[in-house]
């Protein structure tokens, strides 16, 4: 398989400088683990092959087990996981799919958020789901094939 352009990113190293940063901020704020799981979640959602190949190797290298990196598709049905973790999987899932419904971030799961992070981590979940949401589009967009990004 081939890329049908070079990446964006490549095309125009500021985007690079721009996202890497902004991806290294968030890495300030919560967890690795838990970013990776976020990440992993909103890169299934958007059928980012990239990336779900990509993030559950970084995972691992922070920790993650097989067990819980595998349920992440089925995390409210998994036990694996703790109510801290399911409330940023949720918002994860809500900010992902703005457009399937009405109201994209129900007060439900923004409620649950607000339980478990403060406004600072929480800021930090949201532009970490952003920018994961940007790396999925850009990989969709040009098909990127798997295997090229290493983590």
């Amino acid at each position: 398989m081939h890329a049908r352009m070079n990446h964006p990113v490549m095309v125009l190293p500021e985007a690079m400088n721009v996202l890497q940063s902004l991806g290294n901020l968030t890495k300030q704020g919560l967890p690795e683990k838990l970013l990776e799981l976020v990440h992993l979640r909103a890169s299934q959602i958007n059928g980012c092959s990239v990336c779900v190949d990509m993030h559950p190797k970084i995972a691992r290298k922070l920790g993650e087990t097989d067990e819980r990196l595998f349920a992440v598709s089925a995390w409210r049905d998994a036990p694996y996981f703790t109510e801290a973790e399911r409330a940023a999987l949720a918002l994860t899932e809500a900010v992902t799919r703005l457009a399937d419904r009405e109201d994209p971030v129900p007060d439900a799961v923004w409620s649950e958020a607000d339980k478990h992070f403060d406004e600072r981590e929480l800021a930090t979940l949201i532009l970490s789901i952003a920018t994961i949401n940007v790396w999925n589009r850009l990989n969709a967009a040009i098909k990127m094939p798997v295997g090229v990004w290493k983590a």
